[in-house]
């Protein structure tokens, strides 16, 4: 018999279907314009920068080769790297992911961007932060931040730039949320029976140290694993 404490961190993991078909929904209607209108910048401009901080980073590491394939050259550095080095122009775009929007690094990165004339598309889940507020093109998502780690501001944050990717290389967002929300209904089946798997596992030892292997896309799936292995499991990791 499964037996587990429902505990806010997994809580906030089981909730992750609704909260990413209400964000993908979003996506395709009312926030429709916000997202054709950050593709349309991103086509126009010289130079295309990609960056956040922590899971933030992550879920940009895991949009990059949608990108890619879509045509787009995009530069990425995190954030604090990108506020001590990058130089910017007026055809710049920085992509900005952020879950608050409030971060020091993100709130003083918008502070150069705009002091050098570049543009910068914000997507954020808090209408409250200052992404939100200052971002020439804000993509606000509506996904409840969760308890403490990163878990469904994770995936909707990467989630909704691979949407934006998609439409900057000129191909229809709704395809791509097509097969988003069905991977979504296919993996809410399927959660019972991994939740079972994993308490019956016996490879699962906290006093180990565990690697997380991946290429493309599955990088920064990589890396958001191994954070929260530290940061929920209290265990050595590395991707």
């Amino acid at each position: 018999t499964l037996v587990t404490i429902m505990t806010h961190f997994l809580a906030d993991i089981l909730r992750q279907p609704e909260e990413l078909r209400r964000m993908l929904n979003h996506l395709r209607n009312s926030g429709q314009d916000a997202l054709r209108d950050a593709a349309t910048a991103i086509r126009n401009a010289r130079e295309i920068y990609l960056t956040g901080v922590g899971a933030s980073w992550n879920a940009a590491l895991s949009v990059l080769p949608l990108f890619t394939v879509s045509g787009c050259r995009v530069y990425m550095q995190e954030t604090p790297e990108l506020l001590h080095f990058a130089r910017f122009s007026a055809k710049s775009v920085v992509i900005v992911l952020s879950r608050s929007g409030k971060s020091i690094e993100v709130v003083n990165l918008l502070t150069k961007a705009r002091t050098e004339g570049a543009t910068v598309i914000g997507i954020t889940c808090s209408e409250e932060g200052t992404l939100a507020k200052e971002a020439q093109l804000a993509i606000v998502l509506p996904t409840k931040l969760d308890h403490a780690i990163s878990v469904n501001t994770y995936t909707s944050l990467a989630g909704a730039t691979a949407a934006l990717a998609s439409v900057s290389g000129g191909h229809s967002g709704d395809r791509l949320i097509d097969h988003l929300l069905a991977s979504i209904d296919n993996v809410e089946q399927s959660m019972p029976d991994w939740r079972a798997r994993v308490e019956e596992s016996a490879w699962i030892d906290p006093d180990v140290s565990t690697y997380f292997l991946g290429r493309g896309c599955s990088v920064g799936s990589c890396h958001e694993a191994r954070l929260l292995w530290e940061e929920g499991a209290k265990a050595p990791a590395t991707a």
